[in-house]
């Protein structure tokens, strides 16, 4: 299996320690790929900014990927629920990308093309560390599938 995770967004030093901490575990168990897209700062609005950048995520979408979009209206998942999904998107032995847009949003038309929406809840969360958050999650997702110890969960 491969994963991509695209990002809006170069992370901040603090951010990209504790998300190299988690892509090197979860180099054990695939390969892993980060790609960050650059931010559309300079767009005239909001709407304009999230569609420039859903076009540079989407330029860079593996082909044949499953698409999985986060996103404040998709489903929140336990940590059990990503494991599962995982394990399914293995056994299709596709490509599997996961998006995460910059602070406005991913645009609707990459929303449209995805998969799947994941919801980390309704908290708001800066997207630096949600992007923490997924990685980590991503790694605990292989730890529950192996049956290692990591995952403390029920």
């Amino acid at each position: 299996m491969e994963i991509t995770l695209l990002a809006v967004g170069r992370l901040r030093p603090a951010y990209r320690a504790a998300c190299d901490d988690y892509v090197r575990r979860i180099g054990r168990h695939l390969r892993f790929t980060e790609v960050e897209v650059r931010e559309a700062s300079r767009a005239p609005t909001l709407a304009a900014q999230r569609a420039e950048e859903a076009g540079r995520l989407r330029s860079r979408l593996p082909p044949g990927a499953t698409l999985v979009c986060l996103a404040r209206d998709g489903t929140p998942w336990s940590s059990e629920e990503l494991a599962r999904r995982l394990g399914r998107w293995r056994e299709e032995a596709r490509p599997l990308a996961f998006a995460i847009g910059g602070s406005s949003g991913i645009d609707e038309s990459l929303l449209g093309a995805a998969a799947a929406r994941w919801s980390l809840g309704p908290a708001t969360l800066p997207h630096e560390l949600a992007r923490v958050v997924v990685v980590e999650q991503i790694y605990r997702g292989f730890t529950i599938l192996r049956g290692e110890p990591y995952h403390k969960g029920r």
